[in-house]
């Protein structure tokens, strides 16, 4: 078998489509699920692709997802909201809540939402572009399952909390940073997992705050509550920076778990059959309300020019800014996708488990 299989992006989309609305979503908010879904693989950031589906529809038939949001604004003012997703699916509440941002601040120049009572909203990113689309600069920050150990800590007290900024540019593409807040996503525990690969010592420490590279341990640590998880961006001690990843991971969970009066680090997902009480935060701003939108995208035309021009280590021969990389592989893979042949071996049991037979 091939290691990776190329499939039509047409046919995973009404694939992924079919599987959710089988559980009762409804289709409208199945696309929007599988737009988010298909577009991290499209993008290379497959710990958020497709091969998530499988953990939705556990979730859903479990009833900790609920398959029709619940969607309400709980207080809300010209720039502000404060939602509560009603435990639904976390793409679907964050794509709601990031088109009524998006409005606020073409109206009223800046905008901002806590959201609490949802669920994991996939690619952090992706939420942000929408708001590049409008001209305007996105922000998004969610917390997350508690995995990773603060700096000399050895439980798991902090998720990977995700941060997302992106901004328009002219004649190049959005500059578009998405990044956890832990040395790895925990989705890329579940890469390395499936194609046998070991972590690096840096990723990772055990219940005795030491490194750690089986990563079938550190997952049943987790289930089993015995210590350790990711580390903190920077790495196991202060020397290496770990204490500002720590900081940036408390800063999101303040933010989103926090300002919108929801659970926050070691108090989400507390009992496997309750809803996990994922929360996010989200804002756009319009660029004109300080300077042209033209005349800030020709200055950041300048200054990513500036940073691609500039002097190289030897054997390197390109400077990437954030978010490049994964454009220019989704103007490859916007009609065709390479998926691991383990994630299609899932989706085609997700296919027979729910009666629609994976056309692949």
């Amino acid at each position: 078998m091939k290691e990776y299989i190329k499939l039509e992006v047409k046919m995973l989309s009404e694939f992924s489509t079919g599987v959710l609305c089988k559980l009762g979503v409804p289709h409208e908010d199945a696309e929007i699920v599988t737009r988010v879904l298909i577009a991290a693989d499209q993008m290379g950031i497959n710990s958020h692709g497709l091969q998530r589906l499988k953990r939705y529809t556990n979730g859903l038939q479990m009833g900790v997802m609920k398959p029709v949001a619940d969607f309400k604004i709980l207080k809300e003012t010209p720039n502000t909201l404060l939602v509560s997703g009603g435990d639904g699916l976390g793409q679907v509440i964050a794509y709601r809540t990031m088109k009524l941002v998006i409005n606020k601040a073409l109206k009223n120049n800046v905008a901002f939402a806590a959201v609490r009572d949802s669920n994991h909203y996939g690619m952090a990113g992706y939420y942000p572009m929408m708001a590049v689309k409008q001209d305007l600069i996105g922000i998004s920050v969610t917390n997350s399952t508690p995995l990773v150990v603060p700096t000399h800590g050895t439980k798991t007290l902090l998720g990977t909390n995700p941060i997302s900024i992106a901004f328009p540019a002219g004649k190049e593409q959005p500059v578009v940073l998405d990044m956890a807040t832990s040395t790895v996503p925990s989705g890329k525990l579940e890469v390395y997992k499936r194609e046998g690969k070991k972590m690096p010592e840096n990723w990772a420490v055990d219940e005795f705050g030491k490194p750690a590279q089986d990563i079938a341990k550190v997952q049943a640590n987790w289930r089993e509550k015995k210590g350790g998880g990711l580390l903190p961006l920077g790495g196991i001690n202060e020397e290496g920076g770990g204490h500002k990843g720590f900081g940036l991971s408390f800063m999101v969970d303040i933010l989103s778990g926090v300002l919108s009066g929801s659970e926050f680090g070691p108090n989400l997902y507390a009992k496997k059959d309750a809803p996990p009480k994922v929360s996010h935060f989200f804002g756009a701003i319009r660029i004109d309300s300080f300077i042209s939108t033209s005349l800030f995208k020709n200055i950041l035309d300048n200054y990513i020019t500036t940073l691609r021009n500039s002097d190289k280590v030897n054997g390197q021969q390109r400077i990437f800014v954030h978010g490049e990389k994964e454009s220019e592989l989704f103007h490859k893979q916007q009609h065709e996708l390479l998926l691991y042949n383990k994630v299609v071996e899932e989706l085609r049991e997700l296919g027979d488990k729910f009666q629609l037979p994976a056309p692949f």
